[in-house]
């Protein structure tokens, strides 16, 4: 079977040889000390081949590819240069044995050729008697695309016969578990796609289709497009493979459907050729067209007619480097007749028709990986440079050379070509050079407009200004939907995180679009905004000051009672023995006096900013000092409806309170359980400062916060002697008219009542910083009730009647009423 394969091949070149001109055999071979192996495809086969019977393929029939021919070229042109050298493998001359890899899965001839053994194929570890166990290439450069280099890569992975690609792209040749040998001088794919992920991103486009060819190539690209734009604000709107025969047609219908703006179009070549021109053909308008490297500089494009109606095409790019003499190469090997020595080929695909093209079509054909051609045959000259230890002029002829060595050697390269540092990491990845971004002028030439460097010193640079957009001025949109308003948060709206409805953000949040767009943000306690915010401002703290006016004149209110109940403790103290200071309560007038002074104290601790000392000392005073006034007023009650209706029906119950001082032993009680009361409920929830923020968005009212849960028993003790008082107080409703202590207390309480209803009205209305104000009033108020109402009048008796400041007055009243009540 490879005797009558062979013999086809054979019989369908000599038949091209008679029938056309021919790139001489030697442009495929040339002999030198060490052979290095090229795969270059500069055919084409475009559709799929099947065969009924295993065969190989004739790629000099299949499509040419010009740029793979200025390649292929660009190979014969390095190793003569380096032939030419006089400090790079001196004494030493380097050959090649090319072929035309056109197919993925029907080019193995040429491969079986380059890693035989004297043309024989050895089993791995199997060694025969006189034969040379070294593979005839000391490496090999090529193949260019990501899925014939699948194909072929294992059979030279096995005897490490280094495998140096310009153009396989795909990530998974990193890993050198599975490709030992492999190394590359184009940037892997994860490269390019930082670099098609940076313009997406600087041009703010979010909607966008990716088409790529469905090979290994193109499916690397997608996955890695995926990955990257995860963490972005880019959104894959709509993918497609491009087989063989794709439907252009419904491709296009479905993104204009979807409003794609953008296309990145990650294929080679011949299939972006195809997709360009039926673009143009089906008039597709109006889009934004990023290229990967494979076909951004693509000669014919550019100046096809009706390119310009499809809008846009930007680009990223190998940099076109001006490689010294390769013009002149070109030129003097087209030059030569091209029929000549037609007869030495020996091999299929070693022939290609390319007679029809001129030097001057070569030179100007695709410049792309151009330079990774020219820097593997360096790097591989350079490497076995090292193996023989070439020095001073002279290499060491006595080493033998096998492909292992020159492996070792290639992953330690690091050398100057073209001004660049030519060095491979651990992946067998290049660590320099960077990515041109190209634009599609009007002028139908690939212009530069930017560049991508690599890191370490990274830098991204694109020139808006020189690209002519298809909008004739702003740069094109791509939007599932428009851009919220400011103020607005995302609401997602199906699986696309850049389809969403704007929602505003309402007041006491506010949205950081650049931290995350999809999330109203809450303010802190301190601080407020809006409906709609970007930002928070501080809230107003607010409180009331000792230097307010409200607070001064409730202030001096306070010491003006002090004063009074300490005049009017004098006045008693002078005419204690006189009848009205006796019916007033005699002794107890003094303490409630002094517990009325006590609880003013309240009032001054309801100004100034809170804190925990001030919080309890707001209420404790009057709390416990307040409940001993009402036990004196509820004994007093107690007393004047004692004397005149208890005592002449209940003597010996009047015995009693008489002698053991009942009412002295009730104020007691009571003092002593307020006060049990209030340690219990402060010690489970004390009063302490309080925020206020609810009720006024952008202030912070400064408060006390009053726990009536904890303190409910307190409250509960001063209701209940308000209450006993009262009613003891409206029993004496019918004493003597002039002997009116009891209606003094019942009017004094109707006053108290009143005044904590209307400030409880307040309280549930109001929730500004005067509420402060009010408590401390109405506080005050509650000590000026009995202070004004129940001591003043006796003090005018005292001072301005002392004819009814007299025994006998009082006897009379008494007797009086006695008659009246005995009737």
């Amino acid at each position: 079977m490879r005797r009558l394969v062979a013999s086809l091949c054979l019989l369908e070149s000599l038949l091209h040889a008679w029938t056309r001109c021919t790139v001489p055999a030697s442009h495929f071979q040339l002999e030198g000390d060490y052979l290095i192996g090229g795969l270059f495809n500069v055919h084409h086969a475009s559709s799929p081949i099947y065969h009924g019977r295993p065969e190989a393929i004739d790629c000099s029939s299949e499509t040419l590819i010009e740029s793979s021919y200025r390649r292929f070229q660009l190979m014969r042109f390095t190793v003569e240069e380096i032939n030419n050298s006089t400090s790079l493998l001196p004494d030493v001359s380097l050959g090649y044995e090319i072929f035309d890899h056109c197919s993925d899965t029907h080019s193995f001839p040429g491969i079986f050729k380059l890693i035989s053994v004297n043309n024989l194929i050895q089993p791995w570890g199997e060694k025969h008697k006189n034969l040379s166990t070294a593979p005839k290439v000391i490496s090999v450069v090529g193949p260019f695309t990501s899925t014939d280099t699948l194909t072929v890569a294992p059979l030279f992975m096995v005897d490490l016969i280094p495998l140096v690609s310009y153009g396989a792209a795909s990530s998974t040749f990193s890993r050198k578990q599975n490709f030992p040998s492999f190394l590359r001088t184009v940037h892997p794919n994860k490269d390019v796609m930082k670099v098609i992920v940076s313009i997406v991103q600087h041009f703010k486009w979010r909607w966008v289709a990716f088409l790529n060819i469905n090979n290994d190539y193109g499916t690397d690209g997608l996955k890695l497009f995926i990955n990257m734009i995860k963490d972005t604000e880019i959104c894959l709107a709509y993918t497609k493979s491009l087989n063989d025969d794709p439907n252009y047609s419904l491709i296009f219908k479905q993104i204009e459907t979807q409003k794609i703006r953008v296309i990145i179009v990650f294929a080679p070549e011949w299939t972006a050729e195809a997709l360009i021109e039926a673009a143009i053909h089906l008039n597709v308008t109006n889009k934004v067209w990023i290229a990967g490297d494979a076909w951004s500089l693509n000669k014919r494009l550019p100046k096809e007619k009706g390119i310009k109606n499809i809008g846009t095409v930007l680009g990223v790019a190998e940099p076109v480097m001006t490689i010294p003499g390769f013009r002149d190469f070109i030129f003097s090997s087209k030059s030569q007749t091209q029929c000549e020595n037609a007869e030495q080929q020996m091999l299929c695909n070693q022939v290609c028709n390319c007679s029809d093209l001129s030097p001057e079509d070569v030179h100007a054909a695709d410049p792309s990986f151009s330079f990774p051609v020219y820097s593997a045959v360096y790097a591989i000259a350079h490497a076995l440079h090292n193996v023989l230890q070439c020095a001073a002029g002279r290499c060491n002829d006595n080493i033998t050379v096998d492909p292992h060595m020159v492996l070792a050697e290639l992953k330690k390269s690091n050398f100057m070509l073209l001004n660049r540092s030519i060095q491979f990491d651990e992946g067998g990845d290049p660590t320099f050079g960077f990515y041109s971004i190209v634009y599609w002028n009007h002028s139908g030439d690939a212009e530069q407009i930017g560049f991508y460097q690599f890191p370490p010193s990274f830098d991204f640079f694109i020139n808006d200004s020189k690209i002519q957009w298809y909008t004739k001025g702003e740069v094109p949109t791509s939007l599932c939907s428009p851009e919220c308003p400011v103020g607005f948060a995302k609401r997602q709206d199906g699986i696309h995180k850049c389809c969403f409805t704007c929602q505003i953000c309402p007041n006491g949040t506010y949205i950081n679009s650049t931290e995350d767009p999809y999330k109203c943000i809450s303010c802190k306690e301190t601080e407020w905004s809006t409906d709609g915010s970007t930002w928070c401002r501080l809230r107003l703290v607010e409180y009331i000051a000792f230097t307010d006016t409200g607070a001064i004149l409730i202030m001096i209110g306070a010491w003006v009672l002090v004063g009074l109940a300490l005049a009017t403790s004098v006045l008693f103290a002078i005419n204690y023995n006189t009848p009205i200071v006796r019916s007033a309560g005699g002794p107890m007038c003094f303490l409630i006096l002094g517990c009325l002074s006590l609880c003013s104290l309240s009032v001054f601790f309801y100004f100034g900013k809170p804190n925990v000392s001030s919080c309890i000392l707001r209420f404790l005073p009057f709390f416990l000092f307040y409940t001993v006034c009402l036990a004196c007023f509820v004994v007093r009650s107690f007393q004047i409806v004692c004397i005149f209706k208890i005592a002449s029906k209940f003597p010996k119950l009047h015995s009693w309170w008489m002698k053991y001082h009942g009412q002295w032993l009730i104020i007691t009680v009571a003092f002593v359980t307020q006060a049990f009361l209030l340690l219990i409920s402060y010690s489970y929830g004390p009063p302490k400062p309080y925020n206020e923020t609810l009720w006024y968005p952008d202030k912070i009212i400064l408060g006390c916060d009053f726990s009536l849960k904890a303190s409910c028993g307190p409250v509960i003790v001063l209701v209940f002697l308000c209450s006993l008082c009262f009613i003891f107080s409206y029993m004496g409703k019918d004493l003597p008219k002039n002997y009116n202590e009891a209606k003094a207390i019942t009017f004094c309480l109707l006053l108290l009542i009143l005044t904590w209803i209307v400030f409880a009205t307040e309280y549930m209305l109001y929730h500004g910083k005067f509420i402060q104000t009010l408590n401390a009033l109405a506080v005050l108020s509650s000590l000026y009730s009995f202070l004004l109402w129940y001591f003043l009048p006796k003090c005018y008796i005292i001072m301005f009647q002392p004819h009814k400041n007299t025994q006998q007055y009082f006897q009379g009243l008494i007797q009086s009423y006695t008659k009246t009540i005995s009737q």
